[in-house]
């Protein structure tokens, strides 16, 4: 149970950001990128820096005192996930670089041995490209194919049509919690029961979910469900894949070498259970006591105080984009995370971006690794404003403000 978490203060909270006291091109840094990748506050900079000072060692491999410090590090980074996603036990969290080795495993250990010609492989026009291409990868080798269900103009799944997609062949429902381009929040436990009616396992991207909501995979019922560290304010190259017991009882390894096994001759190799039988190889060690110090962090101030700023923020951020001519916004969901994607008549949205960028401004631009979702637009790109809890009212309008001048240069 979370305790209580102390009044919002955002001055003190952005303290804890190094990089946003930061000036780009002599202008102070509004980072609007967050979607890509979030900044990390000085405790998980100094939880990183802490073990390479002081306990550097290998984890499960040593008796020493770094080595046993190390692997309590490492364990107790399974364990704050564990405790972050609500998972039933921690030895249903397995350790990734991020969700693209995490859905990738899936796709290859739990996927590919159970598809045959003529089964399918359901998703979503909003995906992100991993959760697309593993799946074609894994359907070009076993004969399966791939199916993606409607969204409608505001960015929202079709969920009538997703249900009527759950046709005997699917063999594997996939969907993002939250769409990266758009902020869209899909009702992921309405899927899951629809799923489970069937016999369908449900994969959840939880990519675009974990930095801004509560995640409980039990109450969501999903089957397996994917996090990337970097987005939730923890280092890159750390992440983690939750999968219900029976599935992962049930999957051979994905990766073979050190760590990832009982015992190993010629004639054969007998394995660890899981989850230890999916982490070969040395992991990200220093990366994950970042992501305990990140877990603390989202704690002290308490997902409450965050979805309701964000909220907030997300609101004032839309209205003031609405007021600029010759705006479009990309996605009107009524329930989104703050994510706002857009375009301005007569530009490209990379010329939008560079132009930004000298005012200070960090957005994204392009395709944002979702090409289905452009396709479905009818763009090529768009540019992308994603926030976070440690962004101000003020940085919007410091944002607006370039985007009116960058326009004026443009038009």
């Amino acid at each position: 149970m979370q305790a209580s978490a102390p009044a919002f203060d955002l001055a003190r909270i952005r303290a804890d950001f190094p990089l946003l006291a930061r000036s780009v091109h002599g202008k102070p840094l509004v980072y609007f990128d967050n979607a890509n990748t979030s900044q990390k506050p000085h405790q998980v900079i100094e939880a990183v820096d802490r073990h390479y000072r002081e306990h550097n060692a290998n984890v499960a491999r040593a008796v020493h005192q770094l080595g046993e410090e190390a692997t309590s590090a490492y364990e107790g980074a399974r364990d704050a996930l564990a405790r972050f996603i609500n998972a039933p036990s921690r030895n249903e969290v397995v350790l990734t670089s991020g969700t693209t080795q995490s859905i990738n495993l899936v796709a290859y250990s739990y996927a590919l041995p159970r598809l045959k010609p003529g089964d399918a492989i359901l998703t979503t026009v909003m995906e992100h490209h991993a959760n697309i291409v593993p799946w074609q990868l894994v359907a070009a080798r076993s004969g399966a194919t791939v199916k993606a269900a409607p969204i409608n103009e505001r960015g929202e799944l079709i969920v009538e049509k997703f249900i009527e997609l759950l046709t005997p062949e699917v063999k594997l429902a996939c969907m993002a919690h939250v769409s990266n381009v758009l902020g869209t929040v899909n009702p992921v436990r309405e899927i899951a029961k629809e799923c489970r009616k069937r016999g369908i396992p449900l994969l959840v991207d939880g990519s675009q979910a974990v930095p801004h909501r509560p995640v409980d995979v039990q109450a969501l019922g999903c089957d397996f469900y994917a996090v990337t560290g970097h987005k939730m304010l923890a280092p890159t190259g750390t992440g983690l894949l939750w999968a219900k017991k029976e599935h992962l009882d049930a999957m051979p390894p994905f990766f073979g070498g050190g760590e990832m096994i009982r015992e190993v001759k010629f004639s054969g190799t007998t394995f660890a259970e899981a989850p230890h039988k999916f982490e070969a190889g040395t992991p990200n060690i220093a990366g994950f006591a970042g992501v305990a110090a990140a877990i603390d962090y989202y704690q002290s101030i308490g997902f409450d105080a965050i979805l309701a700023h964000e909220r907030e923020l997300l609101d004032y951020a839309s209205a003031r984009l609405r007021e600029i001519p010759g705006l479009r916004i990309f996605g009107e969901a009524v329930d989104k995370e703050p994510v706002i994607s857009f375009l301005l008549d007569g530009a490209q949205a990379t010329d939008l971006a560079t132009l930004l960028d000298l005012e200070g401004v960090a957005v994204r631009s392009g395709h944002h690794c979702a090409h289905p979702l452009m396709q479905f637009y009818g763009v090529p790109a768009t540019l992308r404003a994603s926030l976070a809890f440690y962004n101000t009212h003020e940085e919007v309008d410091a944002f607006v403000a370039a985007l009116l001048k960058v326009r004026k240069l443009l038009m």
